[in-house]
């Protein structure tokens, strides 16, 4: 599975540790940045990460800002995008499960970096369960185009 990881400065550090725990356990992982805790705008790493999975250069992303908040807005702003701010490895696995969610967005300044591992971990080996919950991603995918 291909991984791209993406954070601004607020995520930096955290993004650090998952690359590291991620290239451990055998995942392709494709780091796009930040490569340091200076500020820049989580905007530009979110569309970056984005348009990376809806191409299929990556299967799935990780992206981290210092709340999470705004990496996912921006990163939702891309048609195909379903990205999911989670804060528990329970969320991380329904958001797979329900929501089919190709993004996962973290807070780096809200999340240890045990807790961060745990959420990554759901997060990648969770599928899609399908079944009623394909229709209500089809309505998301069908309003999009509008």
């Amino acid at each position: 599975m291909k991984i791209v990881l993406a954070a601004d400065h607020g995520g930096f550090e955290l993004k650090e540790k998952i690359k590291h725990y991620l290239l451990l356990k055998n995942y392709d992982v494709q780091d796009i940045g930040t490569y340091s805790d200076s500020s820049v705008d989580y905007p530009d790493f979110g569309f970056k990460a984005g348009e990376m999975v809806i191409s299929g250069k990556a299967d799935r992303g990780v992206i981290i800002c210092g709340s999470g908040i705004g990496i996912s807005i921006a990163a939702n702003k891309i048609k195909g995008i379903r990205a999911a701010l989670c804060w528990s490895p329970e969320l991380a696995k329904l958001s797979r499960e329900h929501n089919n969610a190709n993004m996962l967005a973290l807070g780096g300044r809200f999340l240890t970096e045990e807790e961060a591992l745990k959420i990554v971990d759901a997060f990648l080996i969770t599928e899609f369960a399908g079944g009623r919950h394909q229709k209500r991603i089809d309505k998301i995918s069908e309003f999009e185009k509008c």
